[in-house]
């Protein structure tokens, strides 16, 4: 009798908790405060010669500026769409393919989030960031950092291709979206091309009595791929990290951070036979594969890419790459390393089990290629 009592006050208040929007936190706290990361980012991959089709077949249908902002192909993470995320590729990050046809300009706006452009194909068009010119050419990499008005026009011929990295989920996350175009068509240009090594060379001296200028966004908004390319060239075996292979990440010069202030970018070579070692870290991340072919695997699962490819890396997954070419590999990547660095939430472990290396328990196919 005293039992049945006593059950029948605690489902009375477990009743009435729910009735006022309370909650009993001695059942809960293992799902808000979880051993490691929990999330619902699932890896894909996208093949090169399907995006490109559509984006091209876009170029028939929409207009830059008249019918549209951009002109944008996104990729869309399929387990994010399921929770109605729309045009997310991680909980954080965005990309999407953008095609800029000869004579066409796409207006000046700016906004709240962070954007990285990586140059995928194509010759003839510019970047304009604060009215600073930045033509860009393929495994270029431009910045247009949060709140700075940038707009693009292509003045050469055939199409121009790039892809957008923006870090839309988190800025979506924290409530923090804002939007604006330029009151006018175009945000008053510089007179000249914007010079980054000239740049970074004036930002070592100063007129005496002049205030420094901030430390951000960096005074480098162009990153050429041929010095990216040169410094690759340059690592010798002592530089080869077992995670990431032959990397160098994009910086301020200013701070020796983050290129971005929120979002990471990287480079990584990987030379013929090359394996990295497994591992993970609370990061996510996108890949774009640049050059060469191989596959990486991550959590068991073998996604096989090569040249212009793009794949998604979750949080928290075990991952390691491999080149199964004749030729090197270099695999771009953007990320949201920045952001956790500063909140103090990054962490990595690697991959102890089968010498660092996982079994593959499953191969991945893109939907629509099965």
């Amino acid at each position: 009798m005293v039992e049945s009592k006593v059950h029948g006050k605690a489902n009375q208040f477990y009743e009435g908790l729910k009735k006022h929007n309370l909650g009993p936190l001695w059942f809960d706290l293992g799902h808000m405060v979880t051993k490691e990361p929990v999330h619902e980012v699932e890896s894909y991959l996208w093949k090169w010669q399907t995006i490109k089709d559509y984006v091209l077949q876009s170029g028939e249908l929409v207009e830059p500026g008249k019918d549209a902002e951009r002109r944008v192909v996104y990729l869309q993470n399929p387990s994010l769409l399921k929770r109605g995320l729309v045009g997310y590729g991680t909980h954080t990050l965005y990309a999407g393919i953008q095609l800029l046809l000869p004579g066409e300009y796409a207006p000046s706006h700016h906004h709240s989030q962070s954007a990285i452009r990586f140059i995928l194909e194509g010759t003839g068009a510019y970047t304009a960031v604060n009215g600073e010119k930045a033509y860009m050419e393929r495994g270029d990499m431009v910045l247009t950092p949060a709140w700075t008005w940038h707009e693009h026009r292509h003045e050469g011929t055939g199409p121009v291709i790039w892809m957008d990295g923006l870090d839309v989920g988190l800025v979506r996350t924290l409530a923090a979206s804002f939007f604006e175009p330029y009151e006018e068509e175009s945000y008053p240009l510089a007179d000249s091309e914007s010079d980054s090594n000239g740049q970074f060379a004036r930002n070592a001296f100063k007129k005496l009595h002049e205030k420094p200028a901030p430390d951000y966004p960096s005074p480098v908004f162009a990153y050429k791929f041929n010095q990216v390319s040169a410094l690759l060239d340059c690592m010798t075996e002592k530089d080869w990290d077992p995670f990431d292979g032959y990397a160098i990440e994009y910086i301020n010069p200013k701070t020796g951070g983050s290129a971005d202030v929120r979002i990471g970018t990287m480079m990584q070579k990987l030379s013929p036979g090359r394996q990295t070692k497994a591992h993970r870290h609370v990061h996510s991340a996108i890949y774009h594969v640049l050059e060469g072919k191989g596959y990486t695997v991550i959590d068991g699962q073998k996604f096989e890419w090569e040249k212009g490819d793009f794949f998604i890396l979750p949080p928290w997954s075990v991952h390691e790459h491999v080149n199964t070419g004749n030729a090197d590999v270099l695999l771009f990547s953007f990320n949201d390393k920045p952001i956790m660095e500063k909140l103090e939430l990054e962490y990595s472990e690697a991959y102890e089990e089968h010498g660092g290396h996982q079994e593959i328990e499953r191969e991945f196919v893109p939907d629509g290629l099965a």
